[in-house]
């Protein structure tokens, strides 16, 4: 009978413990860790394979030994002009953001670096953790959409010498440094601007293509929702998770004339449809994307947006980065977001 190929060491599964642990700063810089003669107490494991964890841990210098004393996380890294990117998911707004943000890395001779965790905590973790050990200079966040998975982390999070800056939206309070937009304020804008161009019912449309909760969107409706109802009661509100809902029946047998879309791409397929129902826009429905890429300004009908503000917020989040530790721990920006009329 073969091995089974899922079958992993126990050496391995200990190594990658407590690499883990050490990369989310459970053990942090400077502590002491397990003795060869403690991990064969805690795991019940051989001698062989203790010295073997510590030996594999050395090897990827995340622990040094000392003498007689024993062996200790390593300290921070020396500081690489490397900023670092971590985004919960990919989406064309926040492809935007990338891009003003790595002109203000080049600007500063400075690399940018980015990847997508997919709205994943754990992954979240695991990398800002990583590039923190690393020596990064920054690590900039676009948080998880489900911040309760990742407060404890951010709440204990050691920096050394790395500035961490959360960026675009965050429920985390004032723990940290960040640069955000004021989602309410947007949100208000566009049902205003909506309000004056139609007398019928409203649709949002979200974009809930990824796993796990997406907190911002879940505000987002909830303010819309409010508003609406307290403002303009005599209007009826409507709310779809994604395009797959979008149909002729939706708009034309609930009244829609006003549609706020939370992506510049579906507010592409929203005209697209509408234009196919032979439904007039603007005169028949009013639409407004929040994002404001490229995508709405040379699409045509050019499409009304909320504009995110995104070439402030990297401006703002590269100079938090030039302060390094001399910023304070809870200097923050809100970028308010504005509203640019078009077409649509």
């Amino acid at each position: 009978m073969g091995m089974n190929s899922s079958f992993v060491p126990i050496y391995r599964k200990l190594f990658e413990s407590y690499k883990g642990k050490i990369v989310n700063q459970e053990l942090k810089p400077g502590q002491q860790i397990d003795s060869i003669t403690r991990i064969m107490q805690r795991h019940g494991v051989s001698r062989e394979t203790a010295k073997l964890v510590l030996h594999m841990l050395i090897g990827e210098r995340l622990i040094f030994s000392r003498a007689g004393k024993g062996s200790f996380v390593t300290p921070f890294a020396e500081t690489k002009k490397i900023w670092g990117m971590v985004i919960p998911f990919y989406s064309s707004n926040m492809e935007q953001l990338i891009t003003y943000l790595d002109h203000e890395a080049q600007e500063r001779g400075r690399e940018l670096t980015y990847f997508f965790g997919y709205n994943n905590p754990e992954e979240e973790i695991r990398l800002v953790g990583s590039m923190i050990l690393d020596g990064y200079e920054a690590v900039i966040v676009v948080p998880n959409n489900d911040e309760s998975l990742t407060a404890e982390f951010y709440r204990k999070l050691l920096f050394g010498n790395t500035s961490v800056v959360l960026v675009d939206n965050t429920m985390s309070g004032s723990y940290f440094k960040y640069v955000i937009q004021s989602y309410d304020l947007g949100v208000k804008r566009v049902i205003d601007y909506l309000v004056s161009k139609t007398n019928e019912n409203l649709l949002l449309v979200k974009n809930e293509s990824w796993k796990g909760r997406n907190l911002l969107y879940e505000l987002m409706e909830q303010t819309f929702t409010n508003i609406v109802s307290v403002n303009y009661p005599n209007r009826k509100v409507f709310v779809i998770s994604s395009m797959k809902e979008f149909n002729h029946d939706l708009i034309t047998g609930n009244r829609i004339g006003g549609v706020l879309c939370c992506a510049d791409t579906d507010a592409v397929r929203v005209i697209g449809r509408l234009q196919k129902w032979n439904i007039g826009i603007p005169d028949g429905i009013s639409i407004v994307s929040y994002g404001n890429t490229e995508l709405t300004e040379f699409f045509s009908p050019s499409i009304t947006v909320i504009d995110c503000g995104y070439q402030d917020m990297a401006i703002q989040t590269a100079l938090l980065i030039d302060k390094g530790n001399q910023a304070g721990p809870f200097e923050q920006h809100i970028i308010l977001p504005r509203l640019i009329v078009r077409q649509t």
